[in-house]
């Protein structure tokens, strides 16, 4: 494990970071993160959402400046959820665990919002908006709507599937 100098992990008790994996520096993870092996989280990666978790699986990336949410503010609704409030004061907002299963690309600049499960060998392009919604394996997304182009190329797919 590959881990940067300037990496800043707000509470390292709740990570866990698998063999092979390597964390670029200049990325915030401020929630619980469980990290699997053979995995890469580029630099300026931010991963907030407090008293959420991160989930990512083996062989999976995010590339440089993406920003993962496990917690947020409501805005539909009045909501007080800042870290900064003190916890009885605190109200609404939303707290999802995100997963990213093994497989998983995403693309520089992408966010990805609570409760979204980005499912085996999906990608995400460049500045893709990924919200929780059903998303397909192996497919390729894109943009502010996460619009759906299709199945990847899966003709190398039993050389994924043989490895553990």
């Amino acid at each position: 494990m590959i881990i940067g100098k300037t990496v800043r992990i707000r509470q390292p008790q709740l990570v866990s970071i698998g063999d092979s994996t390597i964390i670029d520096d200049f990325t915030y993870i401020s929630s619980a993160l469980e990290v699997g092996k053979h995995c890469h989280i580029a630099s300026n990666v931010n991963i907030s959402g407090g008293k959420g978790k991160l989930i990512i699986g083996d062989y999976s990336t995010l590339s440089t400046h993406v920003s993962v949410h496990c917690g947020s503010s409501d805005y539909k609704s009045l909501s007080m959820d800042l870290p900064s409030v003190h916890e009885e004061l605190q109200f609404g907002g939303m707290i999802e665990d995100v997963k990213i299963e093994r497989f998983v690309t995403v693309g520089a600049h992408s966010c990805i919002l609570p409760g979204a499960k980005l499912p085996k060998g999906s990608a995400y392009g460049a500045y893709t908006l990924v919200k929780k919604s059903p998303l397909l394996p192996y497919h390729l997304y894109v943009g502010s709507k996460c619009t759906d182009l299709g199945e990847r190329d899966l003709s190398k797919i039993n050389k994924l599937e043989n490895i553990s």
